[in-house]
């Protein structure tokens, strides 16, 4: 048999079967690979819209090439957010056929007024008004004049104004709420125990104290302050919850409650649900992995559950997952990364949280007396906000803790037969006091055999406030939902805490006598349909070892090929940008245009145009985040493509910074260097940090509490990391006052000052002027002119056609 040359049988063998799965996997894969980026099939259009009582800034998001009128999704953020937390989201569902309003709150981002919490009279008419303006808008599907079909969703506070929007205005069709409340003083003051971390947590993220309702505002101190909440105190909540106004929700209702969440539990979506079904309203529920408390936040199968709700009742599409009741389920541990492996049970109707059946459990222990320590310390911890962030270690070691001598203990048999909770367990107690009440704190364990540490599921504990007038008193306790199995051999043990340090307690000494008064009744759901199993590791470990063959016996000569094309005239030029074209969309539209400049050391540059120039498209490009249609960049002479080498000699961050919001400044930079697979100290954070002048104190402090000219300055820093030759900041100061804007350009300056390259985007020549060396003026993805900042900034003639070019974008926007 003749050979073919360079290659020998087997290898040609090896070559066509990886071929072969190359072909299957990109099958499969393909549509990840795409270079088309969806935000550029999206036009955004941002309004300030005065609403009588405030100035709320909004974002719409509609389709470039515009057909027939559209169903209109409004989203809302979360508490503390803004509405440009929401925009992945939003283009996301303008690719799925449907107009996008989002707004930031009242209090929030670049919107006036004071927070109410969801009042009728504030944060609800300013929603009716912004549905007012959407009925006005080009291609939006209405339903009559002036009612656009619409559609709300949000999380947390974003889900409480879906659900106040839609009872209290009924153009409102469909609702998709995620970990939110029913009723807030429930979920502040549960069973009349003030939920003090959470509430200073709620607060202290709105700004403070003073940036609310007068009215809110005095009842948080009072109650802060006293640790108990009156009568007034109580209705001023609820009538700021959809509690108030459940029986006016006729708008379908979708309900996505966090199974890892103190803050809004899952009995809130349950008193929801029943309320709203009650209205003869279709609803469903879903019980996330995550939750307030951190977890997995299950956000892409959210959003493709949401889109599923909207599609059946906004577009009237059928098909769709409409199940009444699906709960996320640990189906084993990622070994990768600890996390857990989740899997989905559903059925057809909901259980609500008593189950379709109950079992009894016999609790065994004396009556015992333990202590409520003067001033409530030391506290006992069930959870605290944020802990769930810590994923699975509660199936690995408890995070609770309970001190000597504060709490009671009663425990089951070991089970004869594994069982599965699925509701809220239930049990009564006797309890006595040498104080006329009793704050207490009912928590139930799963306590493996032999030595194995306890477990509290999903880290949760009900409040009581027991009113004992000095003798004992029989109380029955619901303990909180969960769904948890509790296997053969284990015992289930139940903890009475006389503190907790999420809650506030009595400060006065006392000792508390618990003692068991029946069984512990559970709740048992039967029929659920099941999802498969994950995949085992070979039907995806095949693939990719094939994959990985192809591309280095058929690929293999072209990477040395690619080698050998380094220019060496051009190796100590940070960037050299050669006829770049790139083009989008079926119109084959360009974007980048034979766009040709040139980048030297020590040079900070600004690419600078108006919105839609292709400033961000030629950064995704020299990114190697997409390929262009024709042409080449080179940095440091050598090619730029997906996965060079020379990449790494490159820092960016591109269309803004994004940072796990619960985690400190420091954890993330330690989070993303660590991805990087490099040696802590080639990170150079020091010095990074140094430059983007952040403090110790900032670095320690959760994301969520930056403004906005920190969190540039954190991506900063993050795109510092490692101190790269090349650093690529795609609109830095966005967002950023005359100030931070004067402190951006220190940075940038500074780090240049050492003979690396600094390459800076944006829209606004006066701002660029500020701080860049060289400029590079683009429009339509065409260069205008290049050359320093005193050329351009002094021909006259230049900055009136510059000046003339961004009117026109903006026109075009």
């Amino acid at each position: 048999m003749k050979r073919l040359p360079g290659i020998r049988p087997t290898r040609r063998i090896i070559a066509i079967a990886a071929a072969i799965a190359l072909l299957a996997v990109a099958a499969i894969v393909g549509v990840y690979l795409r270079d088309d980026d969806p935000a550029d099939a999206v036009r955004r259009t941002d309004t300030v819209l005065d609403t009588g009582g405030a100035r709320i800034d909004t974002s719409w998001f509609t389709p470039k090439d515009v057909g027939g009128g559209r169903p209109t999704v409004l989203l809302g953020h979360g508490f503390g957010g803004n509405k440009t937390d929401l925009l992945p989201q939003a283009q996301r569902l303008v690719g799925e056929g449907y107009n996008v309003l989002t707004w930031s709150a009242r209090g929030f981002g670049r919107s006036t007024g004071r927070i109410s919490l969801n009042a009728p009279g504030a944060e609800v008419a300013d929603v009716s008004t912004l549905l007012d303006w959407v009925a006005k808008q080009p291609n939006v599907l209405l339903d009559k004049a002036g009612d656009p079909r619409a559609g709300m969703a949000g999380g947390s506070y974003g889900g409480g104004i879906a659900l106040m929007t839609a009872a209290l205005d009924h153009r409102v069709d469909a609702i998709a709420a995620s970990i939110t409340y029913w009723d807030l003083a429930d979920a502040l003051v549960p069973n009349g125990v003030f939920k003090k971390t959470w509430a200073g947590v709620f607060f202290n993220n709105g700004g403070g104290c003073a940036k609310f309702d007068p009215a809110l505002c005095a009842a948080y101190t009072r109650i802060a302050e006293t640790g108990r909440a009156t009568a007034p105190d109580l209705k001023l909540l609820r009538d700021r919850s959809p509690v108030a106004v459940g029986d006016r929700i006729k708008a379908p209702t979708l309900l996505l409650q966090g199974q890892s969440d103190s803050l809004f539990p899952l009995d809130q979506a349950d008193r929801a649900a029943r309320r709203i079904a009650g209205n003869r309203t279709p609803v469903a529920v879903d019980w996330i992995a995550g939750g307030h408390d951190g977890g997995d936040a299950e956000t892409d199968r959210v959003e493709q559950r949401t889109l599923a709700w909207f599609d059946q009742h906004l577009k009237r599409e059928s098909g769709n997952d409409t199940a009444a009741f699906r709960v996320s389920r640990r189906a084993g541990t990622n070994t990768q990364n600890g996390s857990a492996l989740l899997r989905g049970a559903s059925r057809a109707q909901y259980p609500g949280l008593l189950g379709t059946s109950s079992n009894t459990i016999a609790l065994t222990g004396r009556p015992q007396s333990f202590a409520n320590p003067p001033g409530g310390q030391p506290a006992d911890v069930s959870s605290l906000p944020g802990t769930g962030a810590l994923g699975d270690a509660g199936e690995v070691f408890d995070l609770s803790l309970n001190f000597p001598g504060q709490s009671a203990a009663f425990s089951s048999a070991p089970l004869t037969e594994a069982v599965t909770v699925t509701g809220t367990p239930r049990v009564r107690l006797k309890v006595g006091s040498s104080t006329p009440e009793a704050v207490l704190f009912v928590k139930l364990y799963d306590v493996g055999p032999g030595r194995s540490q306890p477990v509290l599921p999903a880290r949760l504990a009900t409040p009581i406030r027991v009113e004992t007038g000095g003798s004992e008193r029989e109380v029955e306790v619901t303990l909180p939902a969960i769904d948890r199995r509790f296997e053969t051999g284990h015992r289930i043990r139940l903890v009475v805490s006389s503190t907790d340090m999420g809650y506030a307690t009595p400060a006065k000494a006392a000792t508390y006598r618990v003692s068991i008064a029946g069984a512990l009744t559970v709740p048992v759901v039967g029929s659920f349909e099941t999802t498969a199993e994950p995949l085992p590791t070979w039907v995806w470990l095949l693939p990719l070892l094939a994959l990985l063959a192809a591309g280095a016996i058929l690929f293999g000569r072209r990477r040395r090929t690619t080698a050998e094309q380094v220019e060496e005239e051009l190796a100590d030029v940070p960037l050299q940008i050669t006829g770049l074209t790139k083009a989008y969309g079926g119109n084959n539209q360009l974007s980048v245009d034979d766009l040709s400049f040139t980048v030297e050391r020590g040079q900070v540059l600004g690419l600078l145009g108006p919105n839609g120039a292709g400033k961000t498209s030629t950064l995704r490009m020299l990114m190697g985040l997409t390929m262009p249609d024709a042409g080449e960049i080179r940095v440091f002479g050598r090619p730029i493509q997906p996965g060079a080498p020379v990449l790494t000699r490159l820092g960016a961050f591109v269309e803004g910074p994004g940072f796990l919001p619960h985690l400190s400044g420091r954890a993330n930079l330690d989070l993303y260097w660590q991805a990087t697979g490099r040696p802590a100290q080639e990170a150079h954070l020091d010095e990074a940090l140094e430059v983007a002048a952040l403090s110790d104190e900032a670095l320690a402090r959760p994301v969520r509490t930056y403004s906005q000219g920190m969190r540039q300055r954190l991506a900063i820093a993050q795109a510092m990391l490692g101190l790269p030759d090349v650093l690529v900041l795609d609109e830095p100061t966005n967002g950023l006052d005359p100030g931070q804007i004067r402190q951006m350009r220190q940075v940038m300056s500074a780090y240049a000052a050492g003979g690396r390259t600094v390459i800076v985007s944006s829209h606004l020549l006066a701002e660029v002027e500020q701080f860049c060396t060289h400029l590079v003026v683009m429009d339509r993805g065409r260069l205008v002119r290049a050359g320093t900042v005193a050329e351009i900034v002094g021909d006259g003639r230049l900055e009136e056609t510059f000046l003339r070019i961004v009117a026109e974008g903006g026109a075009r926007q």
